[in-house]
């Protein structure tokens, strides 16, 4: 079993499309999607369009469930320019995504947590706004019932695998499409992967158990970056074009 492991795409067309071109000249066919589709000041409709003709397994992000339950004029600056670039078949094809999955009875996947799409599961932040590895036992707290080999999180956007003491893994692949952004939750904080390349993961399993391989991959990510200072996003646009909110 190999598969590509995808999440927090954010509308990012071309990233996604780089991703799925590296995919592709790694013969990779198969991907689990975490979610955070479409969301950010980008190109919302593309990538929906492209997320569909692909049917990839694929689950619902905080931003994803915005998107279906927030009144428009309450949105958030990037939800509302996706959701005005969006269809009712692409509004319908996220409505019929679960919150959690389970695949070939090995792969567990969620957002955030298993319980919480809003929570970090690898990351904490701490009172002062210092972002940190979470402990092992923090981690392993989360992971309670959940009895699959692999299990896969994302909303971070930071690339990072951790073993459990009884041998389970948990990954975050990373961001497809959104390398740095600041929350005001649960403190004022930022994630910053540091590069502007889309960034994807890999396993594999074997034998012996599971190989992880992360990718990062370069792309021209200029029209997206005006795509984002166009709408009013700097931080966007700084993110995506260097990795840093500010550079």
């Amino acid at each position: 079993m190999k598969l590509a492991i995808i999440a927090d795409i954010h509308g990012n067309s071309a990233a996604l499309e780089a991703v799925l071109a590296d995919m592709d000249s790694l013969a990779i066919s198969d991907a689990i999607n975490l979610g955070d589709h479409l969301s950010g000041p980008l190109d919302a409709s593309g990538t929906a369009e492209i997320l569909i003709s692909r049917n990839f397994p694929s689950i619902l992000g905080n931003h994803d469930r915005w998107l279906l339950e927030t009144n428009p004029s309450e949105m958030g600056a990037s939800d509302k320019v996706a959701f005005d670039q969006l269809t009712q078949t692409h509004l319908d094809w996220l409505r019929g995504m679960p919150k959690t999955l389970t695949l070939f009875h090995e792969i567990f996947a969620c957002h955030g947590t298993p319980d919480n799409d809003l929570s970090y599961w690898l990351e904490r932040v701490d009172t002062d706004g210092n972002v940190r590895a979470a402990s092992l036992e923090e981690v392993e707290a989360e992971a309670l019932g959940v009895g699959a080999s692999l299990i896969l999180c994302a909303h971070t956007h930071v690339p990072r695998v951790v073993r459990l003491r009884d041998g389970r893994m948990i990954l975050n692949p990373g961001s497809v499409g959104c390398p740095g952004y600041d929350d005001d939750q649960p403190v004022y904080h930022k994630m910053q992967t540091g590069t502007p390349n889309a960034s994807y993961a890999i396993a594999e399993k074997v034998q012996s158990g599971w190989i992880f391989t992360f990718r990062s991959v370069p792309y021209d990510s200029r029209d997206m970056v005006a795509l984002a200072f166009s709408h009013g996003r700097d931080e966007w646009g700084r993110a995506l074009a260097t990795g840093w909110i500010d550079a």
